[in-house]
């Protein structure tokens, strides 16, 4: 590679860089992200306020405490378990020492220890462990990526980040095996550095560096006389040992270099060296300009994120600062998978296949959908269907890695779906349940907007219908509520009816009135009352039932009979 092409292709992969950290800090303090909102002065304002809160009060120790737990040793990690935080702490901790001892070598090693050289020991060492560790860790995570829940969930964006850094490290392990056997690299270190006086010290030094630095020159093989090899062994030490350290120590890049040997005059041929360099060099770059705009801007947010989790709940936040905590946290995810694994309706999408209900998947339509504001009919039916199917149990945000609380941005996302008119199809059915005629209105006085459900065909043609509204339509056909006889232990166990001051006055009517209800035929007042769609599903009615009413299935089926009324409609209209 050209030093001017070089120089253009260094500069060119900074300034995006560069340009992309600005996008994305603007991006932090002006992004909708939902619940009140806050101009970019405010936030910046509440960054200034928790930086002092946190550096200048007792908040600091727990700061500390945070970097050195969260951020250093990737304690939630940890709690994830041992492969996951083995794949973390490969990649992190290789790609950070590529990063300080080798790729900013010049401006970091060297001002710290004088004897810095990338060519000597443990320099030579380390960068090839760092080198392997990452290489490790990228094949934990296409190993985790191909197996379970997460084989779903391939994504572009993903594999090209892998491939990228995979690229990134091969490129390096076989530049520099190509260099320990290039006779052409050697002869470029000899005329620039050693002081060589005649043709018999340049084959006395080629002697040496062929036995014990592994270059492979043409027509010059061992054995060689021990009288030479002890003359080489001398102008080495003079002219090469300080800044050269036999490359066995490159426990990576000295085997491989060993496959290369005996095609190294072709290689030379070719100038493969050059290619290598060119391919490394240019992934490196192309991997700058990119961070910004990938999954790898995690690098930098994740630290971030921990770090305000270590020092401020979300109580603590105002508006302004809660608006900015969401709009780091909508960039701060690694797409690990750990929040879709443990998610408590991950079953759900197995039957749905709408990846909108998956904590890792939601979070970038939810970001495309504040960041746009608009997203195509499909994608708002599939991420209304996510926000709405999701429990807000907060497991998402307790199980990821990365700190961030997912749960604030759901409940921002169905706040915003709310505001802009997107109504849940589950309040549009119970609207039409308790016989509601026009559209009702947003917050704004404009119409809500709705996108039907469509039943989803199975490969055989036939609709897919859950086991629950089976059972429960079935159960409502053969008149098991029947068996009913106002014991109120459906009421008594349900965990809706106990949260409630006054439960009767909310729900309009009881699990126990609502089955009394269906055996006098008043179906349409069962299906109108609040307790029909307020039902947690807990299935702890049914359990209980000592008649072995179906509580909670009759319940499914009557809020079916309100969808079905709601196609009926749509059709008509």
């Amino acid at each position: 590679m050209k030093p001017v092409f070089f120089s253009i292709s260094l500069y060119l992969s900074l300034a995006i860089f560069v340009l992309g950290i600005l996008w994305r800090v603007r991006g932090w303090l002006t992004r909708p992200t939902g619940g009140e909102d806050s101009t970019a002065g405010a936030r910046g304002r509440a960054v200034c306020r928790g930086l002092s809160r946190a550096l200048f009060s007792a908040r600091i120790v727990e700061l500390g405490k945070t970097l050195w737990w969260d951020v250093l040793l990737l304690r939630r990690s940890w709690r994830q378990g041992r492969l996951r935080w083995a794949m973390h702490m490969c990649i992190f901790y290789g790609f950070m020492g590529l990063l300080l001892m080798h790729a900013l070598g010049s401006l970091i090693m060297e001002p710290l220890f004088e004897d810095y050289q990338p060519t000597v020991n443990p320099y030579l060492f380390l960068r090839d462990l760092f080198g392997l560790m990452v290489l490790v860790g990228v094949g934990i995570a296409v190993y985790r990526r191909r197996r379970g829940l997460l084989k779903d969930l391939g994504a572009g964006r993903d594999w090209f980040a892998v491939v990228l850094l995979a690229v990134i490290m091969v490129s390096g392990f076989a530049l520099q095996a190509a260099k320990i056997v290039s006779p052409g690299r050697y002869q470029e270190m000899v005329d620039e550095y050693a002081g060589l006086e005649d043709e018999q010290e340049e084959a006395a030094l080629k002697a040496y560096w062929a036995r014990n630095y592994g270059v492979v020159f043409p027509g010059r093989k061992d054995p060689f006389s021990q009288e030479m090899l002890e003359q080489g062994a001398e102008l080495n030490e003079d002219n090469c040992a300080e800044c050269h350290s036999r490359p066995q120590a490159a426990f990576v890049s000295y085997p491989l270099s060993r496959l290369f040997a005996p095609a190294t005059a072709w290689l030379e041929s070719i100038d493969l060296r050059g290619l290598l360099w060119q391919l490394h060099f240019l992934a490196c770059f192309l991997g700058l300009a990119y961070l910004p705009f990938s999954k790898f801007l995690h690098v930098l947010v994740t630290p971030l994120t921990l770090l305000i989790n270590g020092v401020a709940g979300r109580s603590e936040l105002d508006p302004a600062a809660a608006g900015l905590r969401r709009a780091i946290d909508l960039d701060g995810c690694t797409h690990c998978g750990a929040c879709s694994e443990h998610c408590s309706v991950a079953a759900v999408f197995r039957r749905l296949r709408n990846r909108a209900i998956l904590p890792s998947e939601k979070l970038w339509t939810s970001r495309a959908f504040m960041d746009l504001g608009s997203l195509s009919d499909r994608e708002l039916l599939e991420l209304r269907e996510g926000s709405y199917i999701c429990t807000s149990c907060n497991r998402c945000s307790e199980i990821c890695p990365s700190g961030l609380d997912l749960q604030h941005i759901w409940f921002a996302v169905k706040d915003e779906l709310a505001r802009r008119g997107y109504a849940s199809t589950y309040e549009w059915a119970r609207f039409v349940s308790i016989g509601g005629k026009d559209a009702p209105r947003d917050g704004r006085g404009g119409k809500v907007s709705w996108l039907a459900p469509r039943p989803r065909p199975l490969p055989g043609g036939t609709l897919e219908i859950t086991a629950p509204e089976q059972r429960g339509q079935a159960a409502l056909e053969q008149g098991r509520y029947q068996y009913c006889f106002q014991c109120q232990t459906c009421t008594n166990v349900c965990p809706v009816v106990a949260c409630l001051d006054d439960a009767q006055d909310e729900l309009g009517l009881l699990p126990h009135q609502i089955m009394h209800c269906l055996g006098l035929g008043l179906m349409d007042q069962a299906q109108a009352a609040a307790m029909t769609w307020d039902c947690a599903t807990c299935y702890q009615c049914q359990e209980h039932c000592p008649q072995k009413v179906p509580v909670a299935d009759l319940l499914f089926a009557l809020r079916n009979r309100a969808f079905a009324g709601l196609d009926d409609r749509q059709a008509q209209g």
